[in-house]
């Protein structure tokens, strides 16, 4: 898997992240902070494709030259995709669920009792 590969399969598994997100009973801001940024890193990875051998040199010139890098948080959020990316090629079953879209019942937001449209109608 190219970096670009991986990390367009990371974004689906954002999604779970913010199932769980949500579900949670306290601030969300912090996490909400830090996927945005993982959400921002991931995109321009698969926008500008970078070379498998070039990668760390790429997420190093994100880190000093785009404005998104000099984010707080910027340089951890890098390390935690180049290890994720590392760990897709070190680790055959964390790259099969990764290329079968990262699967998660977390990615399906719990049906809220206040919907109607979520409520089981009578047979």
């Amino acid at each position: 898997m190219t970096p670009a590969q991986t990390c367009k399969a990371l974004l689906a598994a954002l999604e779970a992240s913010e199932g769980r997100r949500r579900q949670r009973k306290r601030d969300q801001t912090p996490d909400a902070i830090g996927l945005a940024l993982k959400r921002e890193l991931l995109a321009r990875v698969v926008a500008q494709d970078p070379a498998p051998q070039a990668f760390e040199a790429w997420l190093l010139r994100f880190l000093q030259e785009d404005e998104a890098g000099q984010a707080p948080g910027a340089a951890s959020m890098a390390q935690t995709v180049l290890e994720e990316w590392r760990l897709a090629h070190a680790m055959p079953t964390f790259a099969a669920w990764l290329e079968r879209g990262a699967p998660s019942d977390d990615a399906q937001p719990a049906a809220r009792d206040d919907d109607p449209s979520a409520r089981v109608k009578p047979t």
